[in-house]
């Protein structure tokens, strides 16, 4: 092939990959998620940040690939795993749970369906690729990383299988943890409870109020009585309530702004409730109310009568996978529905905390938190099976996953670090496209922003 075919080849190909590209966003962020113009270029200013940002940003794509893509290591379709849905390497951070201890694990749930096992595995290897070309390492180093979290995950799997490990009892705390995890955990001991609480809110005339700024903003009358409706609905969910009646009451509410990024488009907010009266404003507590959608996975994994059956709401979606996942949940997880748009409801957390990047200082510190990252991966599938009261599979996850993975991990281990790595390729491709697209479709924007109004 002389040098102009093979140019216009490229081209071509080029061309055919940015028009998918195009298409699935204006599918997505336009059709189904319905963000107007100003909330795209939003959405795509911080997806144009990395190619990490994009790769968080687009799940709908990853799918969209993914479920074109043969692998021989899927479960049957009529034994499919409870998935997490957005795997990546930032959905991992420290937090306290129901019982007052600061752990490590998975920590967004909003994406939780019913599908094979390997579409978390590989959307958080790609992740883990992307993470590590971030930091400088080169294809031999990337492999070995990629490697270590897919045989970390199979051995967790075998080992929950052949019941050496308990998923029911399986955290990741101080005690069990290693390397910068561990540190982070340490770190997060010596916090105080009020450290999240003074951030974003202060004492006006004896009582706490949340702060206004660029974040937090008032809510309109109609938005504060329709979250006061449906208060005591959301208080029914929960699978424990307090004693004492006034512990949920709202002192204050303030839309959240800022937040995320496949989630701009979709409301948040932040509400102050009494937790307690004995420490005067001190014991009070921080929830976040989310809305949410039809998860990602759903739109191009089998369709299960039995799951949408269960779950017409979608907050509830969301609280039973992260009840399911979590060994202690958090004990303020609930959902809501307001004007017709489904909520969920959780602490935010004042020990919440994610690994910075430039606290990995090379690859041996890297697999210790990939190894973390392994397990928690395996425990969360391993858990959301007929272990829970709220499950809805009623066999064992993680026997069906490790009889589709093998009695050999080497196999599993390459086929899964080479496809991430060859994706991972395929990501930073069309991040270039994407940026090239929109530069102009934020440009367009901006100039219709701008335009002077017809009288």
């Amino acid at each position: 092939m002389n040098n102009r075919m093979t140019e216009n080849v490229i081209v071509t190909r080029n061309k055919l990959r940015r028009d998918t590209l195009i298409s699935v966003l204006d599918e997505f962020d336009g059709k189904m998620m319905q963000l107007d113009a100003d909330k795209r270029a939003e959405k795509y200013r911080k997806m144009s940040q990395s190619a990490f940002s994009f790769f968080r940003g687009s799940a709908y794509l990853f799918y969209f690939d993914a479920t074109r893509h043969y692998f021989p290591y899927h479960t049957p379709v009529d034994r499919p795993t409870w998935i997490q849905g957005d795997l990546h390497f930032e959905n991992f951070g420290a937090f306290r749970n129901e019982s007052g201890d600061i752990v490590y694990d998975v920590n967004d749930f909003d994406e939780g369906y019913v599908g094979s096992y390997l579409y978390d595995v590989l959307r958080m290897s790609v992740s883990i690729a992307l993470v590590a070309r971030q930091l400088g390492y080169d294809q031999a180093q990337q492999l070995d990383v990629l490697e270590h979290y897919a045989r970390c995950y199979y051995k967790q799997i075998h080992r929950f299988a052949h019941k050496k490990d308990d998923p029911g009892k399986f955290v990741m705390d101080e005690k069990h943890a290693s390397g910068p995890v561990r540190k982070l955990l340490r770190k997060l001991e010596k916090r105080r409870q009020g450290h999240f609480l003074e951030k974003v809110t202060a004492v006006m005339q004896s009582d706490r109020v949340f702060l206004e700024n660029s974040e937090l903003v008032v809510p309109s009358a109609h938005e504060q009585q329709l979250l006061e409706q449906a208060w005591s609905g959301y208080q029914q969910t929960l699978l424990c309530c307090e004693d004492d009646v006034n512990h949920y009451n709202i002192k204050d509410i303030a839309i959240k702004h800022g937040s995320g990024t496949a989630s701009i488009g979709l409301d948040r907010y932040y509400v102050l409730i009494e937790g307690g009266t004995a420490q005067q404003g001190n014991d009070d507590l921080v929830l976040e109310v989310k809305e949410v959608r039809a998860p990602v996975p759903a739109y191009f994994l089998p369709y299960s009568e039995s799951f949408w059956q269960t779950f017409v709401q979608q907050g509830k979606r969301v609280t039973t996978t992260q009840q399911a996942m979590h060994h202690h949940a958090d004990a303020y997880l609930g959902y809501m529905t307001l004007d017709g748009r489904d909520f969920y409801v959780r602490e935010r957390s004042p020990y919440k905390k994610r690994l910075k990047l430039e606290h990995i200082t090379d690859t041996d510190c890297m697999n210790k938190i990939l190894s973390v990252m392994g397990s928690l991966t395996a425990k969360m599938h391993a858990r959301a099976d007929s272990d829970l009261s709220s499950g809805i599979l009623d066999y064992h996850s993680e026997r069906e996953i490790a009889k589709a993975m093998g009695n050999k991990p080497d196999g599993f281990v390459q086929h899964i670090s080479r496809w991430a790595y060859g994706y991972a390729d395929q990501v930073e491709k069309d991040y270039a496209l994407f940026c090239d697209w929109s530069s102009s479709f934020q440009a367009s924007t901006a100039a219709s922003d701008s335009a002077p109004i017809e009288q």
